[in-house]
């Protein structure tokens, strides 16, 4: 690996810290937090879903900006979003504002994280190409998840005490701190690298030849389809599986108030995500296509879930949360590996923000339904809602592997 490539996963691994980091201040406690503004159930996760439609609406315009203006525009555009958008929450939670205030700052959030979705990834393999790097992506992708898994648990376990100790707005304090360090480390050492932004020219001819490239090279390529399909299921309950446990740990817990339990639970995800991480090599060894990997992963996380409705059990539960959270570590590097891999450069963070999109635009059909099933039947029969949900997605990923695509079969040398 030449000196070039280490600095550009440097780079990367050390922004990729810090901004989950601060996103995790407030992950164990931010269905807590909207709850005590004075919404219900239902209107904490339809708040969330417009989370979601904000990176639905968003999220190709954006990845268009990142192959327009460049990854780096669109990272440090992100990071000022998200630091506006944090303010506002702890405004609208310091007044108890009505839900559509809360609605409209939770698309507003979206927007924040669209501009660093597909951008970010776009120039880590831009650079690492550009660098003379010959190694596999999915091992550096893996090094992203061990590295967010850790910053998730540190930022979790945190932001949950923290609030404990002081109030839930506390977290969001730190969040905002943590985003300026961010936004500065970004603008001192990220620059493009393998990519030229395209400067001048008619900007809405070129975003329609961008976009028509992008849906040719996305939706258009069956592989790449069936995966994305597949993610609309995948993605789109996992918000609401994340994010519900954090009261329903509570409930199971017996004291409401044990904010720190909530960001635990946040913490045991992270902790599983550096599992997924570690694990992505070993599976290689043992697998010859990236299919079968996510097939046993989404199989196995749909089981996980349904077992939550089936064991009420707080510690039940805590285990459950582990496998989840190290089966969907695992899948996301590996799917995000099977992607790229069918991407030309010049399109992929265009490509790779319209596969969020298609996660995102599942979650804001499904977390307002999900909501109002733990509002009417409890948490249990919701977690039950969410498995048969995921388990859509098992055939779309069945007809991606039948696909036999370039970027499916694992190189010998790989699982060596």
């Amino acid at each position: 690996m030449t000196d070039e490539a280490r600095r550009v996963q440097r780079v990367y691994l050390t922004l990729l810290l810090l901004h989950t980091l601060a996103a995790s201040f407030i992950w164990g406690i931010n269905t807590l937090f909207l709850l005590d503004a004075g919404l219900s159930n239902a209107e904490a996760f339809a708040a969330n879903a417009f989370f979601t439609l904000g990176l639905v609406l968003f999220e190709v315009p954006t990845g268009v900006t990142a192959d327009i203006r460049g990854r780096r525009f669109s990272y440090l555009l992100g990071t000022l979003t998200l630091i506006a958008s944090t303010v506002l929450y702890l405004l609208m939670w310091w007044i108890s504002a009505g839900f559509w205030p809360w609605a409209l700052a939770s698309a507003l959030l979206g927007l924040g994280f669209t501009f660093f979705s597909g951008a970010v990834e776009a120039w880590l393999v831009d650079a690492l190409t550009a660098s003379g790097f010959t190694g596999r992506l999915d091992s550096v992708l893996a090094k992203g998840e061990i590295v967010e898994g850790a910053a998730m648990l540190t930022g979790s376990v945190a932001g949950g005490y923290l609030a404990q100790a002081t109030n839930l707005g506390v977290p969001y304090v730190a969040r905002a701190a943590v985003l300026v360090l961010t936004f500065v480390l970004a603008f001192a050492l990220m620059h493009d690298v393998g990519f030229t932004p395209k400067k001048g020219g008619r900007p809405i001819q070129e975003v329609k030849g961008v976009l028509s490239s992008a849906l040719k090279y996305g939706l258009g390529n069956p592989p790449i389809r069936w995966v994305m399909l597949a993610g609309v299921f995948v993605d789109g309950v996992s918000i609401y599986a994340f994010y519900a446990m954090q009261p329903y740990l509570l409930e199971l817990y017996g004291d409401p108030k044990a904010y720190g339990i909530a960001g635990l639970a946040a913490a045991i995800v992270g902790g599983a995500q550096i599992g997924g991480g570690l694990l992505v090599p070993r599976l290689r060894r043992v697998f010859d296509r990236r299919t079968s990997i996510l097939l046993l992963a989404i199989v196995i996380g749909t089981c996980a879930l349904a077992m939550v409705a089936v064991l009420p059990r707080f510690w039940v539960v805590i285990l459950l949360l582990v496998v989840w959270g190290l089966v969907f570590a695992t899948l996301m590097p590996v799917r995000q590996a099977f992607v790229n891999g069918l991407i030309p450069s010049k399109q992929r963070a265009t490509v790779l923000s319209f596969q969020s999109l298609m996660g995102s635009a599942g979650g804001v059909m499904f977390q307002p339904i999900l909501g109002r099933a733990a509002d009417v039947w409890g948490y249990g029969t919701s977690y039950l809602c969410t498995s048969a949900i995921q388990a859509i997605a098992i055939p779309f990923i069945w007809m991606a592997r039948r696909e036999r695509a370039a970027s499916d079969a694992i190189p010998e040398d790989e699982a060596r």
